[in-house]
């Protein structure tokens, strides 16, 4: 069976590679910077060192001129924020996020989040946290400050030191290597979790959540059930019932809403006939949000419990039209909703190496230019289509580019 989650392998960071390029003046706090995040139980900045003889009210009357300043310092950022636009290739260029250590994962989701105006048009309206301990902990502010960081100046890429310190706080594993997927709904729920407004929360679970209506069919007694749910993502077979590997990306669709008979040891209860009975599951498609996420099922259990990648090739497509690709019957939605299914690609995470390790990059459509770029880390580079193609995936190529996750954007929201 198939399944999307790759493992998680705890990797030891190699500090020279990373440090490669640093200024000399910033290598010894980059690399104190690290050595707080590792630890992962400090969400503010680092200590100040004390001497043993001071008193408790001098240590007290430093730690408040210590908040003073910061307070101060995160006052101005506040009130530069409204000068931000809302998405980080509008002034300077596209801009990088250096690697601190397994984070080209985070770095690549974080590219997704931040070039997208219609979320970042969501990130500017959150109210700003009321003083610097809950600032440190919030995660659509750190990422709102990181966005202006990104844009205020003129180097090339930035630190997302205080970002990853703030995630650190809510328990997210820094130094490792992490699932695309995983990580990008864990990222998604931080930031409704912390959005006070609940006008700012409805209009980011519409930006962003599909809904589906699972039907279950007893083929006994034709009795069936209806519920309608909720999802961040598409997870998308590559691999047919009979292990098959799928062709294109409408293939994978098709797959994924075909209905699908549960027998033998899948059976499932039934209340009327009161004994387990085969059913028929099917999903059906309700509602298609304005960002939607495709996951790419290329992780596959085998039977051994092991993991490996499923890295052949599969396009898609630079439009996708969902009408020409369900049938009536695989969609439970009214015309206005089907006439808006109409999507162009806007960005691509891929996935580089094995199941166990490897290397993650995003290409991204800047919606103010219409051009394609190649987000990997530090490095930003313009690319065209037929480079982004070149991530459908190859059998021989093992360690090249796989699409992992697919953002289409709508091409005529209501």
């Amino acid at each position: 069976m198939c399944d999307g989650t790759a493992r998680r392998v705890r990797l030891r960071p190699r500090l020279r590679g990373v440090a490669e390029g640093l200024p000399r003046l910033r290598l010894r706090e980059f690399f104190c910077r690290r050595a707080v995040l590792f630890m992962g139980q400090r969400s503010g900045r680092q200590e100040r060192s004390k001497k043993p003889e001071m008193s408790l009210s001098e240590n007290l009357t430093a730690e408040e001129e210590d908040n003073k300043e910061e307070n101060k310092e995160l006052k101005t950022k506040d009130q530069r924020l409204p000068l931000v636009f809302g998405v980080a290739d509008l002034k300077n260029g596209a801009v990088g996020l250096y690697n601190m250590g397994h984070t080209c994962c985070l770095n690549s989701l974080l590219q997704v989040f931040l070039m997208n105006i219609h979320f970042t048009g969501i990130l500017r309206r959150i109210t700003v946290p009321p003083n610097a301990s809950l600032k440190r902990r919030n995660v659509p502010y750190q990422m709102l400050l990181l966005l202006e960081k990104m844009q205020s100046g003129k180097q090339k890429a930035v630190f997302p030191t205080d970002l990853a310190r703030c995630l650190s706080v809510h328990r997210m594993d820094l130094f490792m290597q992490h699932d695309a997927a995983q990580l990008y709904l864990t990222l998604w729920n931080l930031v409704k979790m912390q959005i006070k407004d609940q006008d700012l929360v409805t209009k980011l679970s519409d930006l962003y959540t599909i809904c589906v209506q699972e039907h279950l069919a007893c083929q006994i007694c034709s009795s069936e059930t209806k519920r309608n749910s909720n999802m961040l993502t598409l997870p998308l077979p590559v691999l047919d019932s009979n292990s098959h590997k799928l062709k294109t990306l409408e293939d994978c669709l098709q797959c994924f809403f075909r209905p699908e008979e549960l027998t033998g040891h899948n059976m499932c209860f039934c209340e009327y006939c009161e004994k387990k009975t085969p059913f028929l599951q099917s999903m059906k498609l309700v509602h298609l949000p304005q960002t939607l996420t495709i996951h790419l099922k290329r992780f596959c259990f085998e039977r051994s419990a092991s993991v490996h990648k499923l890295s052949h090739c599969l396009p898609f497509p630079e439009e996708l039209d969902f009408n020409a690709v369900l049938t009536e019957q695989q969609s439970q939605a009214h015309d206005n909703e089907k006439a808006a299914w109409q999507y162009e690609l806007f960005a691509v995470v891929t996935h580089s190496g094995s199941a166990n390790f490897g290397h993650y990059c995003a290409y991204i459509r800047s919606l103010t230019e219409c051009k394609w770029y190649c987000f990997n880390d530090s490095t930003v580079d313009q690319v065209s289509w037929d480079d982004v193609k070149c991530t459908y995936g190859h059998s021989d190529l093992y360690w090249g580019q796989t699409a992992y996750l697919l953002i289409y954007m709508k091409k005529h929201p209501q």
